[in-house]
């Protein structure tokens, strides 16, 4: 299975949906356990993906572009979620058009295309799952798109439903009677 960027507008279409009936809750509000507020994590999903974007773009090998995205501290809910959408949209014009020898930084390895897709659908599904934790709303990311991010990211990833493997993975869940990771690091190097 690989990651595109169908998986990328899935992956921000049912961000969209599982918080677009909270865009008028308090976001001002911790996501989940982390320390940021929701509204600050979205924030965070907008500027990975456009981070990504960038790498892609531009292939760098040794660094980050010196480059951010940053949400104006006016933007509504609302205008935050169309703004992650946005930025979404960049990254898979960026996987689309990028040659398959494509090649640029990141700290958890040297990336293809299909790595900075799979990070961006990590991003986008995991910080839903934060917020939604903040805002006290029932959602759970699809299997569908945890399976590939899974395959891409987490190769030695145990088996189980997709969904709780992605958020044990990512230090968010339990996993049977595996407690939760204290810390952990996906693996975005490229395959074969």
């Amino acid at each position: 299975m690989s990651v595109t960027a169908t998986e990328i507008r899935d992956a921000t279409s049912e961000m969209q949906r599982a918080l677009g009936d909270a865009v008028d809750a308090d976001w001002t509000v911790p996501a989940g356990d982390l320390d940021w507020s929701c509204w600050s994590t979205g924030g965070h999903i907008a500027d990975d993906l456009f981070s990504y974007a960038s790498q892609v773009i531009a292939q760098p090998t040794r660094a980050y572009l010196p480059i951010e995205a940053n949400i104006e501290a006016r933007a509504t809910p609302a205008e935050l979620l169309e703004s992650i959408v946005m930025c979404g949209s960049l990254l898979g014009l960026a996987v689309s058009s990028a040659s398959p020898s494509a090649r640029a930084y990141h700290p958890c390895g040297i990336s293809d295309a299909e790595g900075f897709a799979a990070m961006g659908v990590l991003e986008v599904l995991v910080h839903t799952h934060d917020i939604v934790g903040g805002l006290d709303l029932s959602w759970v990311p699809p299997d569908d798109l945890c399976s590939g991010v899974l395959e891409r990211l987490f190769p030695d990833a145990p088996a189980g439903s997709p969904a709780a493997v992605l958020l044990w993975c990512t230090g968010r869940a339990t996993l049977g009677g595996v407690p939760r990771r204290t810390s952990w690091r996906w693996d975005s190097s490229v395959r074969g």
